[in-house]
């Protein structure tokens, strides 16, 4: 049984508070599924439906989405008048056919988690002379840089060049491109003959990053059925955290192999090519060629056809039905009026003004602290520092990578399931406090606990579970929710720029920084701009659990 929202069939008039929720009822093989039973209403266990039984037909009441296009029935002549007038649909699914329009995108995400991962144990490889199998092991801080941050170089770029030719490629092409460079930049980086090709290699690389972070949401959010899109996004972060635990592990199994450096980096080269070939066997957004349809790029009745043939492929839909039909209508339709009522878009310049200001501020100040206080150098530093903390043996630092690996992923479930739960702030407000104090700890293990090798282990765990339920997943999920209509291609882009653009400094620069400035005052610096970051969420940052992102714009931005 599925359910659907439907137009009125009951003469029901509802006078309470779940007035303003959907009106649904359930379906099996497209007919109403009744049931005699008196005139009651009742909520479900989990409190967010309930049923109402009238005249012999039980009816579920949905709480889940918000602002629905009600219907408020007459007693006599069934006419009802909408509450809102966006009209919001449940569509009946498959979960089979959403696995592999979700699965193929992600793996750009996983991809990317799996090059910080790797370049944890990578860097030890390189820099030993025993294990490196080369003779150019001896890199100055500045080459090590380099190499570390050189994908965030190219990532940067991949955004940059990708934004005025992201509706022109589509998000398919896009991310079957971001896969090519994936598959070049790991070939090349497993059998660079010397430094040069390898920082080549690494750009290249990064090319891809930029590309699939880009295209990946897109084609996730436009593709999947709307009840789970928000679920599904998430679950991308999550397949990051996968990636950097995958990397983790190739790191520690490869650690002890000349060259294994090599092994690690290549690893990802038929990952890379899995995420092309499927990629490529699924349909373009149906959303991005009614989009080119409504732009002009071609005849409308045409785009309309590669549309419904694109959402049946998706949804897994055989022959004439009218369903696909009238999705294809009512989102052409929405598109229509979205691109008429924003024929004036937002430009550049007024990202810096009126509510666009205030909300760049608030989501590019959250991925600016994100990368700031350190969580590049951590995860990517994260065997040397373990290292230096005692477990001296390259073995012994790579497996406590994976422990840090796998409890990264354990809080990131966390964060998935509760943030709707607690909310943006209380989760923010706690995770950066703990994040400050896992940082002044790691500089007073520097400092004066040298003795204490674990200490340095428990300020990393506590660090990482802290970015895991705050800056982690809810810096996106606030940058995709603040900017207004207007200014939200703009802005995320400024956010994503913004994002990539800290990440490569901090990466590039802690090796050196480390040199400068020793590992206790380097942690320190960490803890301090940590602690200004938790006075900018509180001061700053507005919660927005169970608002919609017109409330968003008219309540907290104007």
């Amino acid at each position: 049984m599925a359910l659907t929202c439907a137009p009125p069939l009951l003469n029901l008039k509802l006078k309470n508070k779940y007035s303003q929720h959907h009106f649904c009822v359930a379906k099996k093989s497209n007919s109403v599924a009744t049931t005699p039973v008196r005139n009651s209403l009742s909520l479900d266990s989990d409190s967010r439906s309930f049923w109402a039984n009238d005249k012999g037909f039980r009816t579920r009441f949905l709480r889940s989405a918000p602002k629905p296009n009600l219907m408020k029935v007459g007693a006599a002549s069934g006419e009802g008048k909408s509450f809102n007038s966006e009209t919001t649909q449940q569509e009946v699914f498959a979960w089979s056919s959403v696995i592999l329009p979700f699965l193929f995108p992600a793996l750009g995400g996983l991809l990317f988690g799996y090059d910080i991962g790797a370049t944890s144990g990578a860097t030890i490889s390189l820099q030993s002379p025993e294990l490196s199998g080369t003779n150019w092991f001896n890199f100055s801080a500045v080459q090590l840089g380099l190499v570390v941050s050189g994908s965030l170089y190219g990532a940067l770029a991949g955004s940059l060049i990708v934004y005025p030719l992201a509706d022109f490629l589509g998000r398919r092409r896009e991310l079957i491109i971001a896969s090519l460079f994936y598959l070049i930049g790991a070939l090349l980086t497993a059998y660079a003959p010397g430094l040069g090709v390898l920082l080549v290699a690494r750009l290249l690389y990064g090319l891809g990053i930029g590309m699939a972070m880009h295209g990946a949401p897109l084609y996730i959010a436009e593709t999947c059925p709307s009840q789970i899109r928000g679920t599904l996004i998430s679950l991308k972060e999550l397949f990051i955290v996968l990636g950097i635990l995958l990397g983790y592990f190739v790191g520690n199994f490869e650690i002890n192999a000349i060259g294994g450096w090599r092994y690690m980096y290549g690893f990802s080269a038929p990952i890379a090519l899995l995420m092309g070939l499927g990629m490529w066997s699924l349909p373009p957004s149906p959303r991005w060629l009614l989009l080119r349809a409504i732009q002009g790029k071609g005849a409308l009745q045409e785009y309309k056809e590669k549309a419904l043939l694109a959402l049946r492929k998706l949804r897994g839909w055989s022959g004439e039905d009218k369903v696909s039909e009238r999705q294809i209508e009512d989102t052409l339709v929405s598109l229509k009026t979205a691109y008429a009522s924003n024929e004036s878009e937002g430009s550049f310049l007024e990202v810096f003004q009126g509510p666009s200001l205030k909300a760049f501020i608030i989501g590019g100040g959250l991925v600016l602290f994100q990368q700031i206080t350190g969580q590049p150098s951590v995860l990517y530093y994260a065997g040397p520092i373990l290292q230096t903390a005692g477990f001296s043996a390259a073995a012994d630092a790579t497996k406590l990578s994976v422990v840090v690996g796998v409890f990264k992923l354990l809080m990131t479930g966390v964060a998935v399931l509760k943030v709707d739960d607690l909310g943006r702030r209380p989760l923010l407000i706690g995770g950066v406090a703990g994040l400050a104090f896992s940082l002044l700890l790691l500089s007073a293990y520097y400092k004066f606990l040298g003795g204490f090798p674990f200490v340095a282990v428990a300020a990393l765990l506590l660090y990482v579970g802290c970015y895991q339920i705050s800056f982690g997943p809810i810096s996106w999920l606030m940058v995709s929710e603040i900017f207004p209509i207007r200014t939200r291609g703009k802005g995320i882009s400024l956010a994503v720029l913004t994002n990539f653009g800290s990440n490569a400094i901090v990466t590039f620069a802690f090796s050196p920084l480390k040199e400068l400035l020793g590992a206790e005052n380097l942690f320190l610096l960490f803890g301090a701009i940590a602690v200004l970051s938790l006075v900018f969420v509180v001061t700053s940052v507005p919660e927005t659990k169970g608002l919609s992102l017109e409330e968003i714009e008219s309540k907290i931005l104007k």
